[in-house]
């Protein structure tokens, strides 16, 4: 496997950990999304969402604490409690944690509907 190759497969297994990671704090309407082909700054989103601030919170420290159990600390993450929302960003892959009411507002699976959604579930099944 080329190196071009190892990274992509690593990207695409660290969202499939990280959006496990949201399902297991009952995130919502969990997406993973290939960006690869439509932008250069990373290669995968994450999209879910919570029901509450609290449960926005939970989700995103739980993806952070997964991914750096598994040696991959994020770079930045940005938005504050009762923000409603949380980015965070391990480089090759942008977590998005939303409540229902940021995620309608911004609507970014409408705004990259031409990216492929990975089967994320199939993904952290096989690794």
């Amino acid at each position: 496997m080329t190196p071009a190759k190892a990274a992509t497969a690593d990207s695409r297994r660290l969202a499939a950990m990280a959006a496990r990671a949201a399902s297991s704090k009952q995130a919502e309407r969990i997406t993973v999304i290939d960006v690869r082909e439509l932008i250069t700054i990373t290669d995968y989103f994450v999209i879910c969402s919570g029901v509450s601030e609290r449960q926005v919170d939970t989700i995103a420290d739980e993806v952070v604490k997964e991914l750096k159990e598994k040696g991959v600390p994020p770079v930045r993450r940005e938005g504050e409690s009762g923000a409603g929302w949380q980015l965070i960003d391990f480089v090759n892959l942008v977590v998005h944690v939303f409540s229902e009411e940021a995620r309608e507002f911004y609507r970014l699976e409408t705004l990259w509907a031409d990216a492929p959604v990975v089967d994320w579930e199939a993904e952290a099944a096989a690794s």
